[in-house]
């Protein structure tokens, strides 16, 4: 149990990492992110503060459809908004597009890392996927046309506010499922299996 929860929250603060990782390549952001950039410009605040209240909304819209969130989902509201301010603080901005390409492809596999390890934790599913998942299960929508609904939607919204959208968006969109497919492997956790000790003939 120790070792999920440490892998859980090491996972969620990493996520938090690569967010700010995006915004400081300056070159476009995943999908959410594009929108948490586009609210936080029109609002003028906190990038964390944004990715934190738009999680409570989005589990809001859980309650329509019966999903219980786990340790893992709440834990997802919190950490990686304040895991993202924090890495912000000490990210400086980058004017060479060499180091901020390079800053690029590190957030994308950054994030691949850390979405293989809070998943692979086993805490429950995250407020996003968690109603991609639920609206597929009350439905009967495909997760791929669910999925693709959702992030088209809150990327083209996010562009619209002044979010980053770039290479790194594409970038992001074409690598980021073979790259979970590689990592989540290595941090699913496999339950102990205990093998039966012979009985002793006394």
């Amino acid at each position: 149990m120790l070792r999920r929860l440490l892998q859980l929250y090491v996972g969620l603060s990493l996520y938090g990492l690569s967010t700010a990782m995006f915004i400081r390549s300056d070159l476009g952001a995943d999908p959410w992110n594009v929108f948490h950039i586009g609210v936080a410009k029109l609002l003028e605040m906190d990038i964390g503060t944004v990715i934190i209240l738009t999680g409570v909304l989005v589990l809001l819209l859980w309650i329509p459809l019966r999903l219980r969130p786990g340790l893992g989902t709440i834990s997802n509201v919190i950490v990686i908004g304040l895991a993202a301010d924090v890495a912000l603080t000490f990210i400086p901005a980058i004017d060479s597009l060499v180091a901020r390409s390079l800053l690029l492809i590190s957030a994308v596999i950054v994030n691949a890392l850390a979405t293989g390890m809070y998943i692979g934790a086993g805490f429950g599913a995250g407020p996003r996927d968690g109603l991609m998942t639920g609206i597929n299960a009350r439905t009967g929508w495909s997760v791929r046309s669910v999925r693709t609904a959702i992030e088209v939607s809150v990327l083209l919204f996010g562009w619209v506010l002044g979010g980053t959208f770039g290479v790194g968006t594409v970038l992001y969109a074409l690598s980021i499922g073979p790259l979970i497919q590689i990592c989540l492997p290595w941090f699913r956790q496999k339950p102990r299996i205990i093998t039966p000790q012979p009985e002793r003939v006394v």
